[in-house]
């Protein structure tokens, strides 16, 4: 299993320079990299392939000033980052949409550079954790949580936000199997996300967004005052840094919710059912996309995916078509549009909220698709008189869980 863990680097004045330089000669020879391939292309009528330009390297520290100052394995990876993008491009086109060409990366778009299998490695210095790169030296970064002992460090990709501070964020690699289906799991867990309320479980939980209303008008009115700054100017540039900073507290308060909330349902239960959403395909629809952007779907359930692979819970994402329209008591379709959130169904009386209802189709489908049976703790007829508990993104936050359950037991302990 493959997985990123990032830190936040501490650097001094003199690194922030060093790092900046070697950042900006990564994006030069990036730009150099991308002309060659046009000039070999035009010369030979075909593209050329990566092991050609990276075999040009050690000729161009010869008359290139600085390039040799770069640890070589970073300037093998630049070259591999122009074939990923290039590789992007082809799926794009094959997927019908119209691509261009690849285009010179300007200093503000040319952020990170990647330390591959070697010239890294954590170290204890002064009674501090410091990240030693080579050519550039020991810089101190905040561990705030531990890598497990057991994982293999494949690589570090360094990068400077819009904000101006540099992370770390480490490839790691853990020899781990994928959970199996559990034969008879006792804890299942079905979960429909929306809008209005941010998932809706069949455990009779329902889940509010975050209100990040207060984040977002701040955002919006630094933007404005942006707009009136002269660009290139020294107060355009100090505004830039206060959209970008407010840009990521947004960022950074959302994602704050997700991973708990992923990381809560990824730890109690023991069989997890999403629905498989094209949120892709959701978002190019010209109806509520802001605000589908904004509940970032995709990046739940990607947290949600393999923080169910990391705690040994299986995850399932099965087909979204009519799980709201279909009775989770006795199967019969009934259309409704998106304002009217109750279900009512016409064939067995059956009343419950649309989501609720929605959670429970999805749970029977993910039984179904991992070849699980109902049993009694997750049959729809046990748990359809349960109460919806509605909670608010707040307590997700403040006590890492929608429920009180931890609060509560330790309460009782002390």
């Amino acid at each position: 299993m493959y997985y990123a863990y990032k830190y936040r680097l501490k650097p001094s004045d003199a690194h922030r320079k060093e790092l900046d330089r070697h950042r900006d000669i990564c994006r030069q020879l990036y730009n150099h990299t991308l002309y060659r391939l046009n000039e070999y292309q035009d010369e030979h009528g075909e593209l050329p392939s990566m092991t050609t330009l990276r075999s040009e390297l050690p000729d161009l520290k010869n008359w290139w000033d600085g390039l040799s100052d770069v640890y070589s394995k970073v300037l093998q990876t630049v070259v591999e980052r122009l074939f990923d993008n290039l590789k992007s491009l082809s799926k794009l086109k094959e997927n019908g949409y119209g691509v261009g060409q690849l285009k010179w990366k300007p200093p503000r778009e040319f952020r990170s550079f990647t330390y591959n299998q070697s010239g890294f490695k954590l170290d204890k210095k002064g009674g501090q954790t410091v990240l030693s790169l080579s050519k550039l030296g020991d810089i101190p970064i905040r561990l705030h949580r531990a890598i497990p002992d057991d994982a293999k460090l494949k690589q570090v990709t360094i990068k400077k936000e819009p904000t101006g501070e540099w992370f770390a964020t480490f490839g790691v690699q853990m020899d781990r199997e994928p959970p199996e289906p559990p034969e008879n799991p006792e804890r299942c867990v079905g979960i429909d996300v929306g809008i209005l309320k941010y998932a809706h479980d069949t455990d009779g939980t329902a889940v509010g967004s975050p209100d990040l209303s207060a984040e977002r008008e701040r955002l919006e009115r630094e933007q404005r005052s942006l707009s009136r700054k002269e660009y290139g100017s020294n107060n355009y540039e100090k505004q830039r840094r206060r959209v970008a900073e407010c840009h990521a507290d947004l960022r950074r308060k959302r994602r704050d919710f997700l991973h708990k909330l992923s990381n809560y349902y990824a730890r109690e239960y023991d069989l997890v059912a999403v629905e498989d959403l094209n949120v892709k395909g959701i978002l190019e629809s010209p109806s509520n996309s802001r605000n589908t952007a904004a509940a970032a779907w995709r990046t739940f359930l990607t947290l949600l995916e393999y923080k169910c692979e990391r705690e040994g819970t299986h995850f399932v994402a099965v087909n979204p078509r009519g799980t709201t329209k279909e009775c989770a008591s006795c199967g019969v379709s009934t259309d409704k549009p998106l304002w009217v959130r109750e279900h009512t169904c016409p064939a067995c009386g059956f009343k419950s909220d649309r989501d609720a209802n929605a959670a429970w189709n999805i749970l029977s489908r993910g039984l179904e698709d991992v070849g699980v049976g109902h049993s009694e703790s997750t049959s729809v007829e046990t748990a359809l008189p349960v109460d919806t508990d509605s909670v608010s993104a707040k307590r997700v936050v403040e006590a890492g869980s929608p429920t009180l359950k931890e609060r509560t037991a330790s309460a009782v302990s002390e």
